[in-house]
């Protein structure tokens, strides 16, 4: 549903009673003239002389100005509106599972292969312009790439990925959010072993950022980073997953999270061991819901591209309430130049 006009100064739109005056003033300008004509011999000449096209005519200057005055009063009350614009992405950070359970092959060839060639895909087709960074988790996470443009690094970073054990999701988003703000104090160390918190005063005290008291911002509100976490959802250790999310939203960061795999999963097994493995995606929507994001299904190798391909587009534009005062002026510039420019046109004067 679209979301109504609002206006920063409300009190302004007052002077939209003007309007009414400015046309019982054309009306009563255009009686005064009708009496000067009746001094001419004969009437019926005038109107002959002008015809009933110009007759109409005339009254369209004057309704072009009216509107583009209306245009100008309603650009002075500062209104606002959600419209689409370009988004302003500087940095996405790549969030990859490279747990056990993504050896699964519900999705074909694998869960890993298939996120690794959407992965791929993703890149070729993001603008040169936007850094990536790479983050894999399992048991723990790791800085696979650092954030760069160089597309080829990216790729060769996520060519290397190895399974590893364990899920640890939150590990993950906190590292990411760690390379997002590299000079904000974000310890993961200490959060795993339980020192100190994500959201108070930073963790490592050597870190530039450290000891600052840290505010937390509108979730969604951070518009030159995101994190795309891509993962089959199921958490077996690291730091808890929703306060790692909980995290991310108090820096106005948006995850979207992206589940690879059915929900009814499959049993794997390696080195003489077997689990099932499915598609936690309670969790995974939980965490787009909290920072202002998106969750998207990836059942098959086929919709987990057509999953970044929409995030693609996600990243590009963005919905924003904006001041649209510009666009109104520009709107009243134009009618009033129109109007003078069929007045001279057909009458040979400005109105």
């Amino acid at each position: 549903m679209t979301s109504p006009v609002t206006f920063l100064w409300p009190q302004l739109l007052w002077l939209l009673l003007a309007l009414p005056l400015l046309v019982a003033l054309y009306v009563w300008l255009l009686r005064r003239k009708k009496k000067l004509a009746l001094r001419y011999a004969s009437l019926s000449i005038v109107k002959e002389a002008m015809g009933p096209g110009q007759s109409l005519r005339r009254h369209i200057p004057p309704l072009l100005l009216l509107l583009a005055i209306a245009a100008m009063l309603l650009a002075a009350a500062r209104p606002l509106a959600v419209i689409t614009l370009p988004m302003q992405q500087d940095t996405i950070i790549l969030a990859m599972d490279v747990s056990g359970s993504m050896r699964a092959t519900d999705v074909l060839p694998s869960r890993l292969v298939a996120a690794q060639n959407a992965a791929k895909a993703f890149l070729a087709e993001l603008p040169r312009s936007v850094r990536v960074g790479i983050i894999a988790f399992a048991g723990t996470a790791s800085v696979v790439q650092a954030p760069t443009l160089n597309h080829d690094d990216l790729v060769t970073a996520i060519d290397r990925f190895q399974l590893q054990p364990g899920t640890a999701i939150g590990n993950g988003i906190v590292l990411s959010l760690a390379t997002l703000f590299p000079d904000a104090g974000i310890d993961l160390e200490a959060m795993v072993d339980g020192v100190g918190g994500p959201h108070g005063v930073a963790i490592d005290k050597s870190a530039p950022g450290a000891g600052k008291k840290f505010t937390p911002v509108t979730p969604g509100s951070y518009n030159t980073g995101a994190i795309i976490l891509l993962t089959d959802g199921q958490r077996t250790t690291g730091v808890d997953t929703m306060e790692a999310a909980s995290m991310a939203a108090d820096r106005g960061v948006r995850v979207y999270t992206v589940g690879v795999g059915t929900v009814d999963g499959e049993t794997i097994g390696f080195q003489g061991w077997s689990m099932r493995v499915r598609l936690d995606e309670d969790t995974l929507k939980a965490i787009a819901d909290s920072t202002r994001a998106e969750y998207f299904y990836a059942g098959t190798a086929d919709s987990l591209k057509n999953v970044y391909e929409t995030l693609r587009s996600r990243l590009s534009v963005e919905k924003k309430e904006t001041e649209i005062s510009a666009l109104l002026a520009l709107a009243a510039a134009l009618l009033a130049v129109t109007a003078a420019g069929l007045s001279l046109l057909w009458f040979n004067r400005i109105l």
